[in-house]
């Protein structure tokens, strides 16, 4: 089953594909990779997920953050491949949530960007090598910002 059809299944809908804040690319191939600089939790009407987690909202809206910003890495990454079929799996990610000095939680948060890959691709191509740390603030005060390198088939 192709990923456009995983995403149907799953009643998923992808955001617009962020346009860069700064000056950057959002994805960059060299060879047979795909590097996404770090995107925040977008939703489908424009707006950002915002938010302290520990103080402003709590780790499941951090974890619905997560698998939001997956979405939008999704979308940059359709804008940019034309097909998310040609992913062939997920190699890293760095997570970083926006939250509290005493939240340390941090892992359970980025399992909303993770899940998200591992039931698109299954569990050996869509989860990698991952690390999630936290971050005293983020830009816009977004909730979780995502970065991550893929391979790409043919």
């Amino acid at each position: 089953m192709s990923i456009e059809a995983k995403l149907a299944e799953l009643k998923l809908q992808l955001p617009p594909a962020p346009k860069p804040a700064g000056v950057y690319k959002p994805v960059v191939i060299a060879g047979n990779m795909a590097y996404v600089s770090g995107h925040g939790p977008l939703k489908p009407d424009g707006a950002m997920l915002t938010g302290r987690v520990g103080t402003d909202v709590d780790q499941q809206a951090g974890y619905d953050a997560a698998r939001q910003t997956g979405l939008a890495v999704l979308a940059s990454l359709r804008a940019a491949l034309g097909n998310l079929d040609r992913i062939e799996r997920i190699v890293k990610t760095l997570g970083m949530v926006n939250c509290t000095a005493d939240f340390t939680a941090q892992p359970a948060v980025i399992n909303g960007f993770s899940d998200l890959f591992r039931h698109l691709w299954g569990d050996d191509k869509g989860v990698g090598a991952r690390s999630a740390v936290g971050m005293g603030s983020l830009p816009g005060n977004i909730t979780v910002e995502v970065e991550a390198i893929f391979e790409l088939n043919g």
